[in-house]
């Protein structure tokens, strides 16, 4: 078990937990080399923002024969994940969140708010792994903490992007704690997909990079049983000793062949 059940009743009341030093400082190094030299980089897209600026996101579904791969399959997170959605998980997509300097914010939202159309149920779970300092100046996470009690809330397009409906998040916002979530490379937030939360524009000279794995639970595979849209239906993780993370790492960089 490696979540007490203080941290498992704390994740059910606040709908997020902090896991301090969830990549080791070489490897967290690693990630940011690898990050940089990676196609997951250069093909990212852009989402702009109200006032016109971009922030960059590449999102894959499939589990890589990589550095990336190795962490979505490690063990130390897919375990924690299994505790939190209390049963089998399976990897639903991970994401590079590639904030620089001058970028923009991200509108309130949910997950679920996302993924509601393939899972019948909010039985997933995230885990934000920031790679360089996250802190108010650059845009870091905010969350609502304990909105996820609110269900999931309409989601349509808000200031150019797909966010929860304004309205009920004025009311939540009044009702619920806004946290800062300031991490330290290599920390990582696990969350709650109807958890709200946003991040401003980043207005400081460093980057704010993060890698975000995403896990669904087996019973909720997608219902309408679709393989064309994005999201897979349930595949069992092959689990990697957290030694083999590293050992991803340093194999030649770029190489993006599926692990079946």
């Amino acid at each position: 078990m490696l979540l007490s059940q203080v941290e498992l009743d704390a994740y059910q009341a606040d709908g997020y937990l902090h896991v301090p030093r969830m990549l080791n400082p070489e490897e967290t190094a690693l990630l940011l080399q690898v990050a940089s030299e990676n196609q997951v980089a250069r093909r990212a897209r852009e989402a702009v923002d109200a006032q016109g600026q971009g922030a960059k996101v590449n999102i894959w579904d499939h589990v890589q024969d990589d550095m990336f791969g190795a962490i979505a399959s490690s063990r130390r997170i897919v375990e924690r994940g299994t505790q939190l959605v209390g049963e089998e998980i399976y990897h639903w997509h991970s994401k590079m969140m590639l904030k620089d300097p001058g970028t923009g914010a991200w509108e309130w939202h949910q997950d679920y708010g996302y993924w509601y159309g393939a899972c019948l149920y909010p039985s997933l779970v995230s885990c934000f792994i920031a790679v360089h300092p996250a802190t108010k100046a650059n845009g870091c996470l905010q969350v609502l903490r304990g909105s996820h009690r609110a269900g999931r809330i309409d989601h349509g397009v808000v200031n150019g992007q797909q966010g929860a409906d304004p309205a009920r998040v004025e009311q939540l916002a009044m009702r619920h704690e806004r946290v800062y979530v300031e991490l330290e490379p290599g920390s990582a937030l696990f969350f709650h997909p109807n958890l709200l939360h946003r991040s401003d524009a980043n207005s400081s000279e460093n980057p704010r990079w993060a890698l975000i794995c995403c896990y669904n639970a087996r019973s909720n595979s997608r219902f309408d049983g679709r393989t064309d849209a994005g999201h897979p239906p349930y595949s069992p993780i092959s689990v990697l000793l957290d030694s083999e993370v590293l050992e991803a790492g340093k194999r030649e960089p770029g190489r993006l062949k599926e692990r079946r």
